[in-house]
């Protein structure tokens, strides 16, 4: 009996150290580059990429940080040379989500700007409390601001949608056109959920557990999301998870899908109201593009589609990550809005 005891006694204390690291609300990681990427509004501090993300990106590529705030850092890639177009990512991606997209643009007369979330990628990683709507709008809109843009069209996706969006409404001249994908920008007018998913998560531990101790599991469940699961295989979700592991600090994903209000009261609700206003009063060029056969987000094109009523829609079989399934559908409606701002 001594010897269950205390076999019970060393799992039961075990269990508890473990929770308490799951728990924890985590450590800012800021991290360090070398050398200098130069640009027509100043010097960023150039970043090496490790060799499995290098190795999908042209030599072409700009690689580098931009510091928001003190010790906050985005990683920004960009290629090309012309008017300026702004994508933005989601969770639990980064700024690579968006490559086949430009691999297919005209780079000769846009210039594709793909910063990452704080919390992901490259970027910053924080500490799970500190992940708020308000926070990552106003860290993006610091990037876009000192890059000293006063002008581009903007592709957004996911998070993409109300961080992009958010961190635009901020600095409003800015956007003069949009392709909107699989994304939301109104708060909940009553209770809801996203997804079965995002309601087993918000309970503590359970989402721990789920989404970081288990985080190659989690990963892996990425494409069953997808209309083509095979456009997520294990080196493709590895460009999205190992800079979360490899970093020490893997708490933007479970935060991020926390962050997803839940109802008219949730803390991301505030902000946004204030993106919806935003949204409801432009006037400018713009298309949806939808992926049909996404399980948490298909279901958003009637309200986007209220938003922005006179957008013409492409309806395409991809799933949640639309990037990596119809990259040509995506370019191609860039190339479209970029035309149209162009002759306004």
């Amino acid at each position: 009996m001594k010897v269950l005891s205390t076999t019970v006694a060393v799992i039961a204390t075990l269990l508890l150290i473990a929770s308490m690291l799951l728990l924890d609300d985590g450590q800012r990681i800021t991290p360090d580059g070398e050398g200098v990427v130069v640009l027509e509004v100043g010097d960023f501090e150039a970043f090496t990429m490790p060799d499995y993300a290098n190795a999908v990106i042209s030599d072409a590529y700009k690689s580098y940080f931009i510091e928001v705030e003190p010790g906050i850092k985005i990683h920004v890639l960009e290629v090309g040379q012309g008017y300026p177009v702004y994508l933005q990512h989601g969770n639990p991606t980064t700024g690579l989500l968006y490559r086949k997209v430009a691999a297919l643009l005209p780079l000769d007369r846009v210039r594709v700007i793909m910063p990452t979330m704080v919390g992901l990628g490259y970027s910053t990683k924080i500490p799970a409390s500190e992940h708020t709507l308000a926070n990552h709008m106003r860290w993006m809109n610091r990037a876009l601001t000192t890059l000293n843009l006063t002008e581009a069209v903007y592709v957004g996706q996911d998070w993409g949608g109300p961080v992009g969006m958010g961190a635009l409404s901020l600095s409003p001249r800015i956007l003069k056109g949009a392709i909107v994908m699989n994304t939301g920008f109104r708060a909940p007018r009553e209770a809801m959920e996203l997804s079965r998913a995002h309601a087993l998560v918000k309970t503590p531990l359970v989402g721990e557990f789920v989404v970081e101790a288990m985080s190659s599991f989690f990963f892996k469940r990425l494409a069953g999301v997808q209309g083509d699961p095979t456009t997520m295989p294990p080196e493709v979700m590895d460009l999205y998870r190992r800079p979360l592991e490899d970093s020490g600090n893997g708490k933007a994903t479970l935060a991020l899908m926390r962050m997803v209000a839940d109802g008219p009261d949730h803390v991301s609700s505030s902000a946004l109201r204030d993106i919806e206003r935003y949204v409801e009063g432009l006037d400018i060029p713009a298309e949806l593009v939808w992926g049909l056969n996404d399980p948490i987000l298909a279901r958003g094109l009637p309200v986007m589609q209220r938003m922005f009523p006179a957008a013409p829609v492409t309806e395409t079989e991809a799933g949640h990550f639309l990037q990596e399934e119809v990259p040509d559908v995506i370019a191609a409606a860039i190339v479209r809005i970029v035309d149209a701002v162009q002759k306004e």
